[in-house]
């Protein structure tokens, strides 16, 4: 029951998410086309379901060649390879929303696991690989909630950010993520997206670790 509720409540988010965005789409396509390298859509293989690749839609908000380019896969703050809407876009999540399309065709879902690229989720140990995926990749998460502020961790080092991003951040996303699939519920949904606009609003806060008492602690190096 709680699948189908949840594939329905997707469906009618998705839908009342396009059609708000709708008016607001043309203008931004144009700014998009006349900036950066003048394209509106970036797509690119992510991990998703049962650790199957597909095609993720986002707003273009970095240089085309990023991938292999810089701190590759990991975005940095004030990253260079960010185009000039590029940051504003990323900082408010706008490029997330063309991810609406990934949802209607059910590659990804509301509440979930961030959908990965191949080089972040081979991070992982193949005990986390086995479970990451068992929940359908979401638009937001309880990883993505904790970690809203990861930019800024990886500015706080001197490490390599792919070494930093494996031996510390991988392994708690893990964790938080294994949280999930043994707490997901319509509670635990809901929550997550009130608490999505909370820290896009207020970053700083520690208001998941109050509502959701049980999260697993964050480690010293990460606060």
């Amino acid at each position: 029951m709680y699948s189908l509720i949840k594939r329905l409540f997707d469906i009618l988010f998705a839908v009342t998410g396009v059609l708000v965005f709708l008016p607001f789409f043309l203008p931004l396509a144009i700014i998009l086309l006349l900036t950066g390298e003048h394209y509106v859509w970036y797509r690119q293989d992510r991990i998703g379901y049962k650790n199957k690749k597909f095609k993720i839609w986002k707003f273009a908000t970095m240089l085309k060649a990023s991938p292999s380019l810089g701190t590759g896969s990991i975005t940095v703050k004030n990253d260079w390879r960010l185009t000039p809407m590029g940051k504003y876009l990323r900082g408010s999540k706008v490029n997330e929303i063309p991810q609406l399309i990934n949802i209607l065709t059910g590659e990804m879902t509301v509440v979930g696991p961030r959908p990965l690229m191949e080089v972040d989720f081979n991070k992982f140990t193949d005990d986390i690989k086995e479970v990451f995926y068992q929940c359908k990749p979401g638009l937001t998460g309880i990883a993505s909630i904790v970690f809203r502020d990861e930019e800024n961790l990886h500015n706080n080092h001197t490490i390599d950010p792919h070494v930093y991003d494996k031996l510390y951040i991988a392994p708690y996303k893990g964790k938080l993520e294994i949280w999930y699939k043994e707490h997901c519920s319509f509670y635990t949904d809901i929550m997550i997206i009130f608490l999505t606009i909370v820290v896009i609003l207020l970053p700083k806060t520690k208001l998941p670790f109050k509502i959701f008492k049980d999260l697993p602690e964050i480690p010293e190096i990460l606060k």
